[in-house]
């Protein structure tokens, strides 16, 4: 993989937690995004595991890890699997990396230093991973400068038009900004509220997000009872298409040079919301 550059994603992907479903609907879901034209499946919740088979199911959409943890998955076999990956299918995928929650890892300490040794760990492999073809979780200063320095760029999640603007003005010009936004295509407030909270709530309690908000301007109460309405409509784009569309657009106006595009539906993960992404994809066009 030397040498390599950055995959072509394109101006929109779409946030696909597909590693739950049965291999031909997963299969099927990911051909279906490939043929609607979108230039990424960011594989959501996965490893280089659940992302081969979305790569294997295509032919031309750039599939990514969004995004796989450092804690429980060794950086000598990940490069070892991006190696098998790039022979088979070329310039098809690109390893996203996080270092997940405190709430959630036994241990978890030095983030930054874990994921930085993390990172010396995929260069010193027999066959690297060129930092072209890794990006990175990043919400605050540092893991952004992290995302600058070591890899193709950075993958916010759960963030405002205001916080992708103040993550590229890190980052500066040349690497990749690629937000998340949730997407909710209801027009009542109250019921895209409801799904936007559903979707919101685990997030919450998780310190990583609170203190982004917290810097970002958002107060305590913004953060309780299922998050404000402030906090929610800030965080996700709802309405009709041309509502949506003006935030994909203002995320685009504020730096993004690719918008990750999460459809939030009341199925939640346990049935992909193929008519969502085929209404966006209208929508885009």
């Amino acid at each position: 993989m030397n040498g390599s550059t950055t995959p072509k994603i394109g101006r929109y992907g779409v946030f696909a937690p597909l590693s739950r479903q049965e291999p031909d609907v997963r299969a099927e879901a990911a051909s279906e995004l490939e043929e609607l034209g979108f230039g990424a499946i960011w594989a959501g919740n996965s490893t280089i595991e659940d992302a081969a088979p979305l790569v294997a199911a295509t032919s031309r959409i750039v599939v990514v890890t969004g995004i796989q943890g450092i804690w429980h998955y060794d950086a000598p076999h990940t490069a070892e699997r991006c190696a098998e990956l790039e022979t088979t299918h070329p310039g098809r995928f690109l390893l996203g990396l996080g270092v997940s929650h405190p709430e959630f890892i036994e241990g978890y300490q030095r983030p930054y230093t874990a994921m930085n040794d993390y990172l010396d760990a995929l260069d010193a492999a027999p066959v690297p991973v060129p930092r072209e073809r890794r990006v990175l979780a990043a919400l605050g200063p540092r893991m952004l400068r992290l995302s600058r320095d070591r890899a193709a760029g950075a993958f916010p999640y759960l963030v405002t038009v205001e916080q992708v603007a103040a993550a590229r003005q890190i980052l500066g010009d040349g690497p990749l900004l690629t937000p998340e936004l949730g997407i909710v295509l209801k027009t009542d407030p109250d019921r895209a509220r409801t799904l936007a909270r559903g979707a919101l709530q685990p997030y919450l309690q998780l310190t990583n997000y609170a203190d982004n908000w917290l810097r970002g301007g958002f107060a305590e109460d913004d953060l309780a009872d299922g998050g404000s309405d402030r906090l929610v409509d800030a965080l996700f784009a709802w309405g009709d298409d041309e509502r949506i569309r003006a935030r994909i657009e203002a995320f685009q106006a504020a730096g993004a040079d690719h918008v990750v595009l999460q459809s939030i539906s009341r199925h939640g993960p346990a049935r992909p919301p193929r008519e969502d992404w085929r209404r966006l994809a209208r929508l885009l066009r």
